[in-house]
C-alpha cells in the first residue's frame, strides 16, 4: 500500500498514467503558446484588428468540441476498455501534431487554427477517461493523493509547455522548433500510454447514442439525482471560471498594473500555478488521506480574501513601466501582491481536489464517465462566461484590479449559496477543524463500511466528539443515533443537525422521542443509508465499556443489514471525556492534541449480529492496543 501521494509515482498503477496525462497538457500548452506567439508577432502584415480576431477564435476553436463531443466522449469511456482507449487517443494526438507541423511549414493560420480544433477535440475525448481512471486504478485511502498529483502536474506542464512554446517560437526558426517539439512529445505520450495497465469498461453493454444533443440533455440530466455530486460538479466549474478570469486578465495586468516587461508575465504565471500544485499536494496530508471536503470551504474563503488583497495591493496603473522579474520582485510593497499570487494558487487547490475526489466517490461507478463529460460541457459554459462577463466589464470602463475584484466578491457569493444547499461541505469544514485541532488521529479498516447500500457501525461511546471523529474518517454520509441531550450542545449541535443525525431519549425521560428515533433509523436503512449508534447508550464514566443494550438488536430484527464493529482508543485520556473535573479535563497539554486511534473490525452479517456478540467485537478491538 502507498504511504503517501509520491509512493504512487513508484506504481506501474499510476505511473504511467500519470506521464501520459502532464505530457498531454504540456503538448497542448507547447503548441497553444506557439500559436499566440505565432499571431501575436510572426505572422505577416496583420493589424491589431486581426490579431484580436484570430486569437479570440483561437480560443474559442479549442472549447467548441467540449460543447459538440463530451456526451460522446462520456459514453465511449463507460463502453471500452481505458487503457486501449487511451493508447487511440495518443496515437490521433502524433497524427494532430504531424498536422500541426505541416501548418507551421505553410505558415498557414488558417489550417494551423483548424489543427487547434482538432486538439481541442482529442482533449474532450480525453477528459471523462482522465477522472473516470482513477477510481479503478486506486484505493479509496489514494483518491485524493492521485488527483493531488493529477492537479499538480497538469498545472505544472501548462506553466512549462506555455514557457516552452513561447521560448521557441521566439527563435529564429521557430516554427520547425516548435513542429519538433510537439511531435516529439506527442511521441513520448503514446510511449508512456502502452504501459497503463487496463481498466475494464464499466458499461460493456451500453448502446453509443449518436444523437449528441439528446445525449448531452441527457448525461446533463445524471447529475440532477445525487444533489452532492451535483453541488460538487458545479463548485468544479466555479473554479474554473475563476481560473480562466484571473489566468486571461494576467498578461495585461502585468504590464499594466504591475509596471513588468516580458520577464513577469511568466513569473506571475508561474507563482498562480506554483500555488495550486503546492496545494494541491498538501491536501493528502491535511485529509489525513481522506477525502476530506472541509476543506473547500477553506479554499473558497482563501480565494475571496487573497483576491481582495491583491486589488488593494495595486488597485490602479503601475507607478513604473517596464520593471523585470528583479526589479519587480525588489519594488516595494509587489512581495505582497507576489504572495496574493501565490495563496490565491494555493488556495484553489485546496478547493479544487477534494471536490474531484468527491464526485469519483460519491458518483455512480456506470456513469462516473458520463458525469465527468457532463462537466466538461459545464466548464466550457462557465469559461466562456468568464470571457463574456470580462468583455462585458471592460466595455463599461472597468479596468482589471476592478474585473479581478468582482471576481473574489463573486466567489464568496457562490461559495455561500453552494454551502447553503449543501451544508454538508461547512459542516465538514468546522469538524474538520475541531478534530485537527484536538487530535491526532489514526484510522484502520474504516474503508470497510460498504462503498454503497445501509449499514449500521457501532462502536463505544467516550467523548462528546466521539460521533464527529467517526463521521470525519467514514468516507459515506453517516447518521449518528446520540442521546438527545448531547444532540442539543450549542455549535455542536448545528453539525448534527447538518449531518441529519437522530436524537434519542431513554423510555423513562421520553417514551415518544425514543419510538420516533427508532422509526427514523428503520427509514434510513431502507433508503440504504449509513447509521452509527453507540449501543452503551450513554458516555463512559470509568473509561471502560459498559453492556451493549439490546436497542441494537431490536433495529437488526426490524431490517438486518451488515455490522461494523469501531473502537475509539485514546479518547478518555483527551478532552471531552468525562475522565476528572471539568476543570482538570481542560487543563493543557496534557489533554490537547492526544493520539487517538479508531479501530474497525471485521463486517458482520446483521442477520447473525446479538447485542452481546458486538461488545465482545469491540472489547477485542479495545484490547488489541488498548
Amino acid at each position: 500500500m502507498a504511504n503517501n501521494q509520491f509512493s504512487l509515482l513508484g506504481q506501474r498503477r499510476f505511473l504511467p498514467f500519470f506521464l501520459t496525462q502532464a505530457l498531454g497538457a504540456f503538448n497542448d500548452n507547447v503548441f497553444r503558446s506557439a500559436l499566440v506567439i505565432l499571431i501575436a508577432f510572426k505572422a505577416a502584415d496583420l493589424s491589431s484588428q486581426e490579431i484580436n480576431f484570430w486569437s479570440n477564435l483561437a480560443a474559442a476553436l479549442f472549447i467548441l468540441p467540449f460543447f459538440l463531443f463530451s456526451a460522446l466522449a462520456g459514453q465511449w469511456a463507460e463502453k471500452f476498455e481505458k487503457s486501449a482507449s487511451i493508447r487511440r487517443i495518443k496515437a490521433l494526438e502524433i497524427a494532430i501534431m504531424a498536422l500541426a507541423a505541416l501548418g507551421f511549414w505553410l505558415n498557414s493560420l488558417p489550417f494551423l487554427v483548424g489543427v487547434l480544433f482538432l486538439m481541442g477535440t482529442q482533449s474532450t475525448l480525453f477528459g471523462p477517461i482522465k477522472y473516470a481512471i482513477l477510481p479503478q486504478a486506486l484505493r479509496p485511502e489514494e483518491l485524493v493523493g492521485g488527483n493531488a498529483l493529477v492537479e499538480a502536474g497538469t498545472f505544472l506542464m501548462i506553466l512549462l509547455g506555455f514557457l516552452l512554446g513561447g521560448l521557441l517560437m521566439g527563435l529564429d526558426d521557430g516554427p520547425l522548433w516548435s513542429s519538433v517539439a510537439v511531435l516529439t512529445v506527442a511521441a513520448l505520450g503514446y510511449w508512456s500510454s502502452r504501459n497503463i495497465p487496463e481498466a475494464p469498461p464499466v458499461a460493456p453493454e451500453l448502446k453509443i447514442n449518436w444523437n449528441l444533443a439528446s445525449e448531452t440533455v441527457r448525461i446533463m440530466g445524471f447529475l440532477r439525482g445525487n444533489t452532492v455530486v451535483l453541488h460538487a460538479v458545479l463548485g468544479v466549474c466555479w473554479f474554473w471560471f475563476y481560473g480562466a478570469m484571473f489566468l486571461a486578465q494576467l498578461p495585461n495586468y502585468t504590464r499594466e498594473n504591475l509596471g513588468g516587461n516580458e520577464q513577469v508575465a511568466p513569473l506571475v504565471l508561474t507563482l498562480f500555478s506554483l500555488g495550486i500544485g503546492i496545494g494541491s499536494l498538501l491536501c493528502e496530508k491535511l485529509s489525513g488521506r481522506r477525502i476530506e471536503i472541509g476543506l473547500v470551504p477553506l479554499g473558497a474563503l482563501g480565494l475571496t480574501l487573497f483576491g481582495l488583497d491583491l486589488y488593494f495591493a495595486r488597485p490602479g496603473a503601475a507607478p513604473e513601466l517596464g520593471l523585470s522579474a528583479m526589479q519587480f520582485i525588489q519594488t516595494p510593497g509587489n512581495l505582497r501582491i507576489v504572495l496574493d499570487l501565490l495563496l490565491i494558487g494555493f488556495s484553489g487547490g485546496f478547493f479544487i481536489v477534494p471536490l474531484y475526489a468527491l464526485i469519483q466517490q460519491r458518483a455512480e461507478r456506470a456513469r462516473l464517465s458520463r458525469i465527468v463529460a457532463a462537466l466538461n460541457i459545464l466548464n466550457a459554459v462557465f469559461m466562456v462566461s468568464a470571457s463574456l462577463l470580462a468583455i462585458t466589464m471592460f466595455s463599461r470602463g472597468y479596468n482589471i484590479p476592478e474585473v479581478l475584484l468582482l471576481t473574489a466578491i463573486l466567489n464568496a457569493v457562490v461559495a455561500i449559496y453552494i454551502f447553503t444547499l449543501v451544508p454538508e461541505f461547512l459542516m465538514r469544514f468546522v469538524s474538520w477543524m475541531l478534530v485537527s485541532a484536538l487530535y491526532r488521529i489514526r484510522v484502520e479498516g474504516i474503508d470497510r463500511v460498504p462503498d454503497e447500500g445501509a449499514a449500521l457501525v457501532v462502536c463505544n461511546h467516550v467523548s462528546y466528539m466521539d460521533a464527529l471523529i467517526i463521521m470525519g474518517a467514514v468516507k459515506r454520509p453517516i447518521r449518528f443515533v446520540m442521546y438527545h441531550r448531547i444532540f442539543d450542545i450549542p455549535v455542536l449541535n448545528w453539525m448534527f443537525r447538518t449531518a441529519r443525525c437522530i436524537p434519542i431519549a431513554p423510555a423513562s425521560e421520553d417514551a415518544a422521542l425514543r419510538e420516533r428515533a427508532f422509526a427514523e433509523i428503520d427509514a434510513a436503512l431502507a433508503a440504504g443509508e449509513v447509521v452509527g449508534l453507540f449501543p452503551e447508550g450513554s458516555l463512559t464514566a470509568d473509561g471502560e465499556i459498559a453492556g451493549f443494550r439490546s436497542g441494537v438488536e431490536r433495529i437488526l430484527s426490524h431490517r438486518p443489514v451488515p455490522v461494523l464493529p469501531v473502537a475509539l482508543l485514546g479518547m478518555w485520556e483527551s478532552m471531552w471525556s468525562r475522565r476528572d473535573s471539568a476543570l482538570r479535563r481542560s487543563r493543557l497539554p496534557r489533554r490537547f492534541r492526544a493520539r487517538i486511534c479508531l479501530l474497525a473490525g471485521e463486517l458482520t452479517e446483521g442477520s447473525a449480529a446479538t447485542a452481546a456478540s458486538l461488545e465482545e467485537q469491540v472489547r477485542a478491538l479495545r484490547g488489541a492496543q488498548a
